[in-house]
């Protein structure tokens, strides 16, 4: 079999994120805020939490105290060594995500709890719209420049196949605006979230379609206020390692009281 090619060039993406600032840190903070208000509604008490992240300087405040871990193909982990282990905001990047989960599973005592945030669904689909269609009119082609975002079903099927119990997926649309495209291209830089693919473009874009791609942005994406909108949809994973004390689906058939009766209707049987 070929080995499937590599999606993001790690050298690319640490490089990126060693030039973000605190001042592209935002978004961050808000997956770190939200995390924290899911945490605290789990009755449950964590005393060996770790947490997998590219950004250790603004989520290592989370839990104290929590082991913090590279976000690399293959992560400093003990099996069976944590409670608890977040993957923060590092999973769009991942080469193998589903490699990313199971190495979180493994790493779960039983009935430990994986919480995972990252980019998906329709995160700057605006962008990605506009610089394909400038790239298209003024060069011919288009080359790969935003990684390619994983919708909420697709991403909550990854956590039956890394082989977690109970999982549940949900996402935070954001909209964030901006005076116009360059402001935004300049938050993407300060995120450390600019454009690592491996099959990515090796020389600088031309300043036409960058020029090019930003009219498009205004013509399509401007809010009432007169400033352009951004997506960015944060989707939150939480999965359980399987343990015997989780509940349970109860076997087909084994119901003991009839549905009609519970909501006090009359059956009606369907034609054939």
């Amino acid at each position: 079999m070929t080995a499937q090619p590599p999606l993001t060039d790690p050298t690319a993406l640490a490089q990126h994120r060693a030039r973000a600032t605190e001042r592209g840190m935002f978004l961050q903070e808000t997956a770190l805020d939200e995390v924290k208000d899911r945490l605290e509604v789990v009755n449950k008490s964590f005393t060996a939490p770790a947490i997998v992240t590219g950004f250790p300087q603004v989520w290592a405040g989370l839990l104290s105290p929590a082991k913090l871990v590279a976000d690399g193909e293959t992560l400093d982990f003990t099996p069976q060594a944590h409670d608890l282990v977040v993957h923060a905001m590092g999973l769009h990047w991942a080469n193998d995500p589903i490699g990313q989960l199971i190495q979180c599973r493994r790493a779960l005592r039983p009935d430990g709890l994986l919480q995972a945030v990252a980019f998906g669904g329709q995160t700057l689909h605006e962008l990605r719209a506009c610089l394909g269609q400038a790239e298209a009119e003024i060069t011919g082609g288009m080359s790969p420049r935003i990684a390619p975002m994983a919708e909420l079903r697709d991403l909550g099927g990854l956590l039956q196949r890394a082989g977690l119990a109970l999982p549940v997926a949900d996402s935070l649309p954001l909209r964030v605006e901006y005076a116009d495209a360059w402001a935004l291209m300049r938050d993407l830089r300060a995120m450390g979230e600019t454009n690592a693919l491996e099959g990515r473009l090796r020389r600088p874009t031309a300043r036409s379609v960058l020029n090019r791609a930003a009219e498009l942005y205004s013509a399509h994406f401007t809010a009432p206020s007169g400033r352009i909108t951004a997506t960015f949809d944060l989707i939150f994973l939480t999965g359980w390692a399987p343990d015997d004390s989780q509940p349970k689906p109860l076997r087909p058939g084994s119901a003991q009281q009839r549905l009609a009766d519970a909501l006090n209707s009359r059956e009606e049987p369907l034609p054939d």
